[in-house]
């Protein structure tokens, strides 16, 4: 299936790295990631499904009731989009902010560079 580029920028932060389900998370990564799909991000590059599995779900594991929440609406130009975002305990104050930004091919996503940012 092949989805607009604005869906998958959301997709990957609420049905990857927001998901606390490895079955819904891995079902998600193979549904909007490239088979050849890469994320690079300060600490690491991560290539194909399993890979960005692991990390998705490792990073979720550390804070499991963090939600990532879109501050800015999606920027979208050729086949490319960000998107600025924070993440925290709902209700409370965020705890950081990134901007996210993703490589699109044939509607679905082949890459995605992380950038951590300062709070707004």
């Amino acid at each position: 299936m092949s989805y607009s580029i604005s869906t998958l920028v959301i997709r990957n932060l609420h049905d990857v790295f927001g998901e606390n389900d490895p079955a819904r998370r891995r079902a998600a990564i193979n549904e909007i990631f490239t088979e050849d799909c890469v994320f690079y991000e300060p600490k690491g590059v991560y290539r194909g499904h399993d890979e960005i599995d692991r990390i998705a779900g490792a990073i979720k594991a550390t804070q499991p009731d963090f939600q990532y929440q879109p501050i800015a609406e999606p920027e979208e130009l050729g086949n490319g989009e960000r998107v600025r975002w924070v993440s925290g305990r709902p209700g409370k104050a965020p705890a950081y902010a990134g901007t996210d930004f993703i490589i699109a091919r044939d509607g679905r996503i082949a890459a995605v560079y992380l950038f951590f940012d300062k709070l707004p």
